[in-house]
């Protein structure tokens, strides 16, 4: 089943633009025909084509949202004995977005002209990444699809709660700081000028802090463009030293030194790595092709190597634990964890219980940054307006009693 988007003239004359269903361009003529609509131009609708038009029109890409309710749809219909390509068809009827309708017709396609289901999933990597189509091959090839895209479902939930804590997390001070940079840019442009007339007619030597305020004022004033060049210049140089091989490898080593967020990191990484390798290896994926999967899903390149020498000691037939701990990256209590779990055979349930542990730690940290940030930040806004504030009282002060 394909999808169409035409354009037409209904029986009211009035014309309009949709989409429709059908096996074949001729069937969706019929189709539409028998709706009473005067054809003007239709056109099938692929995933790459869509990639080509604008994403007002066509929603741009899949959120996780979507790929999590997709995936748990699909799962239930597996579940209650229906074929996969009638359970893709239900799916693209049920479904509201665009992209996802459309992919989802042709891999429906491609199913049904005897592709496996992971296989047509592995051709949409924007939208299935490798966790995905790798654990419904191995649910495929265990006749358990139903329970691993259950697994699946709860994976990518858990993977959204924690992207959406991370945004909570970041808003304030992200918000605190834009309205910080708008406010001292006023005060500096418009407010410290008309005041700073008023110092210079009295002629007398002003405070340091009066001082300061002026000249930080006159370059705001005449060189605004030059700090905004400058901010960006200063802001695109950075990036590219961190996407060099060297700067990264500098930049991530920093990041894991920092307070606070150094730590936060570090559970994220481990919290990602146990839940994915535990969801993994769980659906019958082999061990080193999760571990190839997982690596690739960390995002410290320092962790990335540990984690890639873990995949070799286990290739070799040694514990991966070793290079874990010999990293000195990964908390004592998740290798150890990892040993006993090698040791009696159940590294699944290990790998679970250090991905709970984490996750909980996380979203503590989470809520103790938002709370360590915000009275921070309040303090230095406060410091700020102090500055200003004292830079223009104290010559104020003085004035008054001159002319007393």
């Amino acid at each position: 089943m394909a999808i169409f988007s035409y354009k037409g003239i209904n029986s009211s004359g009035k014309e309009i633009k949709a989409t429709i269903n059908s096996e074949g361009l001729n069937q969706a003529k019929q189709k539409l025909k028998s709706q009473g609509i005067m054809l003007i131009e239709i056109v099938e609708q692929k995933a790459d084509t869509m990639k080509q038009k604008n994403s007002i029109n066509f929603g741009g890409g899949v959120n996780i949202e979507d790929l999590s309710l997709m995936t748990r749809q699909l799962a239930t219909l597996i579940k209650a004995k229906i074929q996969i390509v009638e359970a893709l068809s239900a799916l693209m009827d049920q479904t509201d977005h665009p992209k996802l309708k459309i992919v989802l017709s042709e891999i429906r396609q491609k199913v049904n002209e005897g592709s496996s289901l992971a296989a047509s999933l592995n051709d949409y990597p924007k939208i299935f990444n490798n966790v995905y189509v790798n654990m419904v091959e191995a649910g495929e090839q265990s006749g358990n699809l139903e329970v691993v895209l259950m697994r699946l479902a709860d994976f990518t939930e858990s993977q959204l709660k924690l992207k959406n804590k991370i945004k909570g997390a970041l808003t304030y001070p992200i918000i605190m700081v834009l309205i910080g940079t708008v406010m001292f840019g006023v005060i500096f442009a418009v407010v410290i000028p008309k005041i700073a007339k008023i110092f210079v007619s009295m002629k007398r030597e002003l405070p340091l802090m009066t001082r300061i305020s002026i000249g930080i004022s006159n370059i705001v004033q005449n060189y605004w463009w030059l700090l905004i060049i400058g901010a960006v210049a200063v802001f695109y140089l950075i990036r590219k030293f961190i996407a060099s091989p060297r700067g990264e490898l500098w930049w991530h080593k920093t990041i894991l030194k920092l307070p606070l967020v150094g730590e936060l990191v570090t559970m994220i990484n481990v919290s990602r790595f146990s839940s994915t390798l535990a969801t993994l290896l769980n659906s019958g994926v082999p061990i080193l092709t999760s571990l190839t999967i997982v690596k690739n899903l960390i995002a410290n390149v320092h962790m990335q190597k540990a984690v890639e020498e873990a995949r070799t000691f286990v290739q070799e037939g040694a514990s991966m634990s070793i290079p874990l701990i010999k990293s000195q990256l990964f908390p004592t209590m998740m290798t150890h964890m990892i040993k006993l779990g090698e040791r009696s055979g159940e590294i699944e349930p290990m790998l679970m219980i250090v991905s709970e542990n984490y996750e909980d730690q996380v979203n503590n940290k989470l809520n103790n940054l938002t709370s360590t940030l915000e009275p921070i930040m309040m303090v230095a806004m406060g410091l700020g307006v102090g500055f200003v504030v004292f830079s223009v009282v104290i010559p104020m002060m003085e004035l008054n009693s001159i002319q007393r």
